[in-house]
């Protein structure tokens, strides 16, 4: 039996350009980090001659579960098994669990998480010996944040490293890790839909993709840089009214302390830089008071 984390991402800065041809995908650059919070996979071989099976639910200790309304094989780590399989050439029989932390919806790679650690699981217990290239090139078809969750260094405790991705996803190039950065994670009470986030990102019409940018705040590995931006906000607070409100009621609380909130991904989860565990906690209780429908906690960059 193995049991892998799968842990959630942040985009400290992400630019987005214009829908390219021929499939209209929109380009990004973005720095990305892993945090603390996780998913967790856990995967065995099934017992004489069982078929597959996997069960997908939230942790007792998950900041803000919902309903899980989605049928079990079309979660992308029981798809990420199938492509496994099929690479395989044959079956390879499990009994799994999914056990959910991330929040739905928030922007923070959750499902995608899941996916690379049920590839890179399935992988190891099976000996199939496919290596990180290999299964960054299966995962494609099943997400495009899913390869920057297969490290080369990755293990079943070790998140992966912090990376500048660009492209559609597919080019990752790794960062060194952000020691002993902190922040304080904010989740609303919903989530953003990602297609409708890009819909109003298009409607306000994009300019050109600032990779440049993103780099240059790369490079400072400062993840408190006050230069940290996220090219989808507006259209998120767009798409879901309630993400603008929730900003409005948490910037100037998380201000009063010397932090600033962002967005990540396509929200609706928020993020504030901490330069400390403390400073993390105070943060989140200033949020909490600001805004009690928010679920606040403190987490580590890593």
């Amino acid at each position: 039996m193995l049991t892998w984390r799968a842990h959630a991402k942040i985009n400290l800065a992400l630019a987005v350009g214009p829908p390219a041809p021929p499939r209209n995908y929109h380009p990004i650059a973005s720095w990305f980090a892993c945090v603390t919070l996780h998913d967790e996979v856990t995967i065995e071989r099934a017992r004489d001659g069982a078929p597959s099976s996997w069960r997908v639910e939230w942790a007792a200790d998950a900041p803000r579960p919902t309903p899980i309304d989605w049928p079990v094989e079309k979660d992308l780590a029981a798809r990420a098994h199938r492509a496994l399989e099929a690479a395989a050439g044959r079956e390879l029989p499990v009994r799994a669990v999914v056990r959910k932390r991330v929040p739905v919806g928030a922007g923070m790679g959750g499902g995608s998480a899941d996916c690379a650690a049920a590839m890179m699981a399935v992988d190891a217990l099976f000996g199939l010996g496919l290596g990180a290239a290999r299964l960054r090139e299966l995962s494609a078809p099943l997400g495009s944040d899913v390869a920057f969750f297969i490290d080369d260094e990755r293990g079943p405790d070790r998140p992966a490293r912090p990376a500048l991705v660009t492209g559609f996803g597919e080019r990752v190039e790794r960062l060194p890790r952000t020691a002993g950065a902190h922040a304080a994670l904010l989740f609303p009470p919903f989530g953003c839909p990602t297609g409708a986030v890009y819909a109003a990102f298009d409607r306000a019409g994009p300019g050109p993709l600032r990779e440049r940018d993103v780099r240059a705040l790369a490079a400072t590995g400062r993840a408190d840089a006050p230069e940290l931006f996220n090219d989808l906000e507006p259209a998120a607070c767009a798409a879901e009214p309630r993400l603008a409100d929730a900003l409005a009621r948490l910037r100037p609380a998380a201000a009063a302390l010397g932090a600033r909130v962002h967005v990540t991904g396509s929200g609706s989860a928020m993020f504030a830089p901490a330069h400390s565990a403390a400073h993390a906690a105070e943060i989140c209780a200033a949020a909490a008071s600001a805004a009690p429908d928010i679920v606040a906690l403190p987490t580590m960059i890593v």
